[in-house]
């Protein structure tokens, strides 16, 4: 049986012609600027919005430099409606969006509801009611795993239960979900594809752009190299008398890249117009847990760097385990994960070490 990768398949259903502008919110965020990235080596035109609350317009930057070619940039609040809508207003040959821009961390959610929900939620809501009123279609949604709780087996697929989330984070994700299918129900126009991602870690290879939050990390990958280089004292590792065969939490770590690309045969996909429903539904992860403990591993094994760590107690909104079944996204979008861990881990190391050489960290 053949089997294609990302590259040839996606190559394969797209030709040379100019491609249509997408409009990315969040594009100057970790997963974001990565797709931006991926979307302009395919040949799209690209527009960012972004309140840079979380990111660094620095990006931009990087990008330019990776792909040879400056995305288009609106310093936006995607919270603001009527921000929003001016982007649409403005930029008339936007065809489709890829929304990106949400508060993220599982852990600080627990703390924040409410700023959650009412930061959340009203993005998706103002992208939706914008791209209604501008006939503008195509909506890729930056779902999460964490729509499917503590699942009952692993791995998940997209047909396993989605649960009551353990987190506000989550349960933002869940109402989005939602909030998408009753807009296709009640009749509007679009061709929604939703990804449900699992964990994204590293950096591009080129060390140009990578996770740089504000502040202090909320992700492991990123924290875990700040220890590692020195800038924080350890890494905490939230609990090890987890069901799990080392008692710690097993999580689906996939490349950036990878996940980047995953995005754009999305797009593909709407842009073709080969949807077999308004929405679709798709996981994004390697199909394979690795444990914290694994992950540290594995990093001080590509890096040859130690990561000094101690046991903490478990951190509230975390589950136990979660991975993918990836077969539905390999099978109908011709996606597939193809980088390493132990590669990941090393380019993340490096974009570490390139941050540190221009004084950012």
């Amino acid at each position: 049986m053949l089997t294609f990768g990302w590259h040839n398949f996606c190559d394969m259903m797209n030709d040379t012609s100019p491609k249509p502008r997408i409009l990315v919110a969040g594009g100057t965020g970790y997963i974001g600027s990565h797709t931006v990235v991926e979307l302009i080596q395919s040949g799209y035109e690209v527009t960012i919005i972004d309140d840079l609350s979380n990111s660094n317009a620095s990006v931009i930057e990087g990008i330019a430099e990776i792909t040879g070619h400056r995305p288009d940039f609106v310093k936006c609040d995607c919270a603001d409606f009527a921000a929003v809508d001016k982007v649409f207003s403005d930029n008339e040959d936007i065809k489709a969006v890829i929304n990106f821009a949400a508060f993220k961390a599982v852990g600080e959610s627990v703390q924040r509801p409410l700023a959650y929900y009412r930061n959340n939620l009203n993005i998706i809501l103002n992208l939706l009611d914008s791209m209604t009123r501008h006939g503008v279609k195509g909506f890729v949604f930056s779902s999460s795993c964490t729509v499917y709780g503590q699942p009952d087996e692993n791995p998940v697929t997209e047909s396993s239960p989605v649960k009551k989330a353990l987190s506000p984070y989550g349960n933002t994700k869940q109402i989005a979900e939602e909030i998408i299918s009753d807009a296709i129900t009640s009749g509007a126009a679009l061709d929604a594809v939703i990804l449900r991602y699992f964990n994204p870690v590293g950096a591009h290879p080129s060390s140009l752009i990578g996770e740089m939050p504000n502040g202090v990390p909320l992700n492991l990958v990123p924290y875990l190299t700040q220890a590692a280089i020195g800038i924080r004292k350890e890494l905490s590792v939230f609990g090890d008398d987890y069901d799990t065969p080392d008692g710690t939490c097993i999580r689906d770590y996939i490349d950036i890249t990878d996940l980047a690309k995953a995005h754009v045969c999305a797009i593909d996909r709407i842009m073709g117009g080969r949807m077999a429903a308004p929405m679709e539904v798709f996981n994004i992860g390697t199909g394979r847990g690795v444990s914290v403990r694994e992950l540290i591993d594995t990093f001080q094994s590509a890096t040859g760097v130690e990561v000094p760590h101690r046991i903490a107690s478990r951190r509230a909104g975390d589950i136990a385990k979660v991975w993918a079944d990836p077969t539905k996204a390999n099978d109908v979008l011709g996606w597939h994960a193809t980088v390493p861990l132990g590669d990941t881990l090393l380019n993340a190391w490096k974009w570490q070490l390139a941050l540190r050489q221009r004084g950012i960290q």
